[in-house]
């Protein structure tokens, strides 16, 4: 049976807001997603500084731009959120780990899933209806 819910049609300045964050979200881990599997002396050195072996850039690189393929793709988009969380959060763990400040680092990998899931919370009904916001 299908739900006979409806929700208001999202208006043209809403869902280009979105689109606008959701392309900044995708332009920037993209190239993050790059310089990872180029390893620069950028990466390397913040591998180091963070602990990681270096062996990890690539296969790191794989899964942000898997997860971030499936947010690229609207049918997908919700579920692609799901997993960049979760790659997010793991990237805090390693800031918290390595000392890194609070509020100039640590907190980055938060404040851009807040962007990403604002993106997407803008343009998609579905997400609307799952998590209202009420005045």
């Amino acid at each position: 049976m299908e739900s006979t819910t409806q929700t208001a049609p999202i208006s043209t300045k809403r869902l280009w807001t979105g689109r606008v964050l959701t392309t900044l979200i995708v332009l920037f881990m993209i190239f993050d997603g790059v310089i990872h599997i180029m390893k620069p002396p950028a990466v390397v050195e913040a591998f180091k500084e963070l602990g990681l072996p270096l062996r990890l850039s690539v296969p790191i690189a794989i899964v942000e731009l898997a997860c971030l393929a499936l947010y690229a793709i609207p049918q997908t988009c919700i579920l692609g959120a799901i997993f960049l969380t979760g790659y997010l959060g793991g990237a805090v763990a390693i800031q918290v780990f390595a000392g890194h400040p609070l509020f100039s680092q640590t907190l980055f990998p938060v404040y851009f899933a807040a962007v990403m899931w604002a993106g997407i919370y803008l343009r998609e009904d579905r997400l609307r209806s799952l998590v209202p916001l009420r005045r």
